[in-house]
């Protein structure tokens, strides 16, 4: 049984160490979701990597991971998504009609783990982004048949214990995946060039940081008080003639909305050629 409340540890596999496997160990272990003695990490080849893991969130590491998923309430999926097919076989025979799977993969579809696996089992797929290591992402999760009202209440607890969780239609989770799953790139990206500006401008590199992080944090506020309202917020700061809407009017000429968008569309399409590329 898929456990998470009532002081019962759970017990959880991560197949695949990578950024995000890390982030999602990163925030469960610093909001409790996790404990490290219950937590067992386990990839391909890296051995390097597993040390890493080990010495820094003091997890349990290693390629002899049988019996730890044989054991295990939860098994996440955090290998690439070009390796699930082969990362599922490896682990076939271990699980079993009580094991929740969980997918953190880009674009593999529950079908498709479904018939890999062979069996039944409860199977949750999710989009997590990299926010997780400070407690901020944003997930969505999709569920197949099997996954009980507790297990997806459950699910929902995890993932909430990094950041906010919602459950959709798995048709959505192309979409999820452009706008939370990279969202936290394209923010970055924007925020590498309002820097650059700054510092171009004549500010120091540390002043640039320091006003730039505190300017994100205080719009992402705003939006979080104001029910999302982006638009309504950027015309109430935007005055006729004023430096806001000399900026503005600059974007509108680049097309940088429409660009924006146009790569968020693309994340999209891309997420699908992923899923269609790797398990066909």
């Amino acid at each position: 049984m898929f456990r998470q409340q009532g002081g019962i540890r759970l017990k959880a596999v991560f197949v695949g160490a990578g950024s995000m496997a890390e982030a999602i160990i990163a925030g469960a272990l610093k909001s409790g979701a996790l404990q490290a003695d219950h937590t067992y990490v386990t990839n391909k080849a890296n051995d390097a990597r597993l040390r890493q893991l080990a010495e820094e969130f003091g997890v349990q590491a290693g390629y002899e991971a049988g019996a730890a998923l044989q054991d295990a309430d939860i098994i996440v999926l955090a290998m690439k998504p070009k390796d699930a097919e082969a990362g599922l076989e490896s682990i076939r025979s271990f699980i079993h009609e009580k094991s929740v799977v969980i997918s953190l993969l880009a674009g593999v579809s529950i079908d498709f783990m479904e018939e890999t696996i062979g069996k039944p089992c409860a199977i949750i797929r999710s989009m997590p982004n990299t926010s997780a290591a400070v407690g901020k992402s944003a997930t969505a999760i999709a569920l197949n048949q099997f996954v009980t009202d507790k297990q997806h209440k459950s699910a929902l607890h995890l993932f909430s214990a990094i950041g906010t969780a919602i459950t959709v239609d798995e048709a959505q989770m192309d979409a999820v995946t452009a706008v939370s799953g990279s969202g936290p790139a394209y923010f970055y990206y924007i925020a590498e060039a309002i820097q650059q500006a700054g510092e171009e401008l004549g500010l120091d590199h540390e002043t640039a940081k320091e006003l730039l992080i505190q300017t994100l944090l205080g719009a992402a506020s705003m939006l979080s008080k104001n029910d999302g309202q982006a638009a309504a917020l950027r015309k109430a700061i935007t005055s006729p003639g004023g430096t806001t809407e000399a900026a503005l009017r600059t974007f509108d000429e680049f097309r940088v909305k429409q660009a924006i968008a146009a790569g968020v569309k693309e994340a999209a399409v891309q997420s699908k050629r992923l899923g269609d590329a790797y398990i066909h």
